[in-house]
C-alpha cells in the first residue's frame, strides 16, 4: 500500500511539473536562428530578483567559443553567461514583453512578444528594432 501512495505522489508531482511547463516559459530552451532554423544555444529562462523573467545562455551549441561580434561588456567573452532577455513582464494575453540582445548580431531589441506555442513545447520570441520585427522560435530542451 505504501508503495502505491509513493508512486501516486510521484506521478502527481511529475504531472504538476509538466503542467507548469505548458504555462510558464521558465526552464531551458534551444534557441534557433530566426533565419536558418539552426540550433545556436541552450538558454535558461529564470525569475530575476525584481520579479520579472530573464534568459541567459547556459550552453553553446557550436557558435564559437567567444563572442567576437559583441561589443561592450560581452566583447570577446564566452557566449555562456550572456543575458539575452531581461525585464520580461507578463501581458494580459499570456505573453511577456521586455528587452533583448542577440549576440550573434550584437543587436539590442525590444522583446515585443514572448509567448508559448504548441502546448508549451515551443517559445515564439518576437523582437523589434524600431518598426522592423523578426520572430524566432525556441524549442524546450529536456
Amino acid at each position: 500500500m505504501r508503495k502505491f501512495i509513493i508512486a501516486g505522489l510521484l506521478a502527481s508531482v511529475t504531472f504538476a511539473a509538466s503542467a507548469q511547463n505548458a504555462t510558464s516559459p521558465v526552464g531551458k530552451w534551444k534557441t534557433l536562428d530566426d533565419k536558418t532554423g539552426k540550433a545556436m544555444t541552450v538558454s535558461e529562462i529564470y525569475e530575476a530578483k525584481n520579479g520579472t523573467l530573464a534568459a541567459k545562455i547556459v550552453e553553446n551549441l557550436g557558435m564559437g567559443a567567444t563572442c567576437t561580434e559583441c561589443s561592450g561588456q560581452y566583447k570577446d567573452k564566452p557566449y555562456v553567461g550572456i543575458v539575452t532577455l531581461w525585464n520580461l513582464k507578463a501581458n494580459k494575453d499570456g505573453s511577456w514583453s521586455g528587452d533583448g540582445y542577440k549576440p550573434s548580431e550584437d543587436r539590442k531589441f525590444t522583446a515585443k512578444s514572448v509567448k508559448l506555442i504548441d502546448g508549451g513545447k515551443k517559445l515564439e520570441v518576437k523582437g523589434c528594432v524600431a518598426f522592423i520585427c523578426r520572430t524566432a522560435t525556441w524549442v524546450r530542451a529536456n
